[in-house]
């Protein structure tokens, strides 16, 4: 009897739950085989991806630019608060089902609250001379004028010190990071940081691009040409959310300039038939794909990969879709609405801190944040009227992009907080990074993770920092 006959007989001589058995182990089998092959494909492709030019500002390119950094100052006057006032003053609320919370998006009875402190309470004069604490420049890059914050460390002998880029997000702004910033220029061991904390062009104080296609490759360009104008060639870089795709591209088109690699938010590419097989079998067999138990806790809870992930992404995208296609049109009125614009950005820090707040009237805001701090993110975005060029960053990154087929190779340090928007897992990171230093499983925290947990951050960070420079 031929082998094909006899393995033929023997399976179909199994009852129905054995042969159920043996058909998920070989789909498993094959996934694994087929997963393999991918990996060894994907690391043959392009391991850097080009530098590249660009020219955003208006009209034609000039022959030189002047390339002077300049000191900046965020200011206000009464007349720009008086006409934040009228307009608040001036806004129609809608009534909230009863006991929806922020399950149908920001809550107005909550909102209601907020825009009263807002009006009544919050002083932002006050928060601009907190902003001017440290020290703001411009200098102008590829036709922008882009903002960034230096902050040096006290002068202590024998201290060393380390160059770090931080990079926010939407909808974030610099200011995430004032929390933060105090834990890392503050001399600990002999180790601390000078940090450079820029603006995304199209963000906040850094200009706008006046042309089309303005991604994040386009974003790491120019960081790299402003940290190379203030005299770095080397220098560590942290990002999360827009920050840590910039970052990684800054990786990826000049390694030799990036020391190390932080993120806090894990964009890593476990392509292929993987994937598939991990959502079917992952929380049964986890060592067969690399999970570990916080893996499989994170990825599937108690309501499954399908709803911790797929479902929760179709609930908390709806916003990607219209940034990503026409994000002029939403703009439109979020540009002309002090309160509307605060509605559409508080409920992401409400929810991307934790999906459980949606059930919450007040949405959880005033857990991890307060209404200072949050009032002043949004102000950020209000003065300078960035919040369409913001979302059109959206737009521009849906592009084709090399990016995706090339690795990092940089020592990496990778924090995973639980409450971030979704978990990647380790195994799945190192598809793309192939130098992971260190992989945290942080104990708390979401998507904004220096505004929530600025200690856990700069701990790991520090802690990331100290083994590279320790390997050499």
């Amino acid at each position: 009897m031929k082998a094909s006959e006899a393995l033929k007989q023997a399976f179909f001589s199994l009852d129905a739950s054995q042969r159920q058995l043996v058909v998920a182990g070989s789909a498993v089998a094959l996934g694994g085989l087929l997963t393999c092959c991918y990996q060894v494909y994907r690391r043959r492709k392009t391991q850097n991806i080009p530098l590249g030019s660009g020219w955003w500002g208006a009209g034609q390119q000039p022959r030189s630019e002047d390339e002077k950094v300049f000191p900046f100052e965020v200011q206000t006057s009464d007349a720009e608060i008086q006409d934040l006032y009228d307009r608040i003053d001036g806004t129609r609320y809608s009534e909230p089902l009863e006991d929806a919370g922020f399950l149908y998006g920001f809550n107005s009875t909550y909102l209601k609250k907020v825009v009263y402190y807002w009006r009544h309470k919050f002083d932002w004069k006050k928060q601009v001379a907190i902003l001017n604490q440290y020290p703001h420049f411009k200098t102008k890059i590829e036709g922008l004028d882009v903002h960034f914050i230096r902050v040096r460390p006290p002068h202590r002998h024998g201290q060393r010190v380390l160059p770090l880029m931080l990079v926010h997000g939407w909808p974030g702004s610099f200011y995430e990071f004032y929390r933060i910033l105090p834990l890392l220029t503050d001399p600990r061991g002999d180790l601390a940081f000078e940090v450079i904390c820029p603006s995304i062009p199209g963000y906040g104080f850094s200009e706008a691009p006046h042309k089309q296609g303005f991604n994040s490759l386009a974003a790491a360009r120019i960081f790299h040409k402003l940290m190379e104008r203030l005299g770095f060639s080397e220098y560590y870089l942290q990002g999360g959310d827009w920050g840590s795709l910039i970052t990684t591209n800054m990786a990826q088109m000049k390694p030799e300039c990036v020391r190390g690699l932080h993120l806090n938010m894990l964009n890593g590419k476990h392509r292929g038939f993987g994937v598939l097989f991990a959502m079917m079998f992952g929380n049964y067999l986890p060592w067969l794909f690399g999970f570990t138990r916080e893996d499989v806790k994170r990825l599937f809870g108690s309501k499954g990969f399908l709803e911790r992930n797929f479902y929760e992404l179709l609930r908390e995208s709806g916003y990607f879709h219209i940034q990503a296609t026409k994000p002029d049109t939403t703009g439109c009125g979020l540009n002309n609405s002090p309160v509307g614009l605060a509605a559409y950005i508080l409920e992401k820090f409400s929810t991307w801190t934790d999906f459980s707040n949606r059930d919450l009237e007040d949405g959880g805001l005033e857990r991890k944040f307060s209404l200072d701090d949050l009032l002043t993110n949004i102000m950020i975005y209000w003065i300078t009227g960035s919040i369409v060029s913001s979302m059109r960053f959206y737009k521009e990154n849906m592009e084709n992009r090399p990016d995706h087929i090339a690795g990092v190779f940089v020592p990496t340090g990778l924090a995973a907080f639980p409450n971030e928007i979704m978990h990647v897992p380790q195994v799945w990171a190192q598809d793309r990074y192939r130098n992971i230093s260190s992989y945290s499983y942080m104990p708390r925290g979401g998507h904004f993770a220096a505004f929530e947990e600025p200690q856990l951050l700069a701990d790991d960070l520090r802690k990331f920092v100290g083994k590279v420079e320790k390997s050499g």
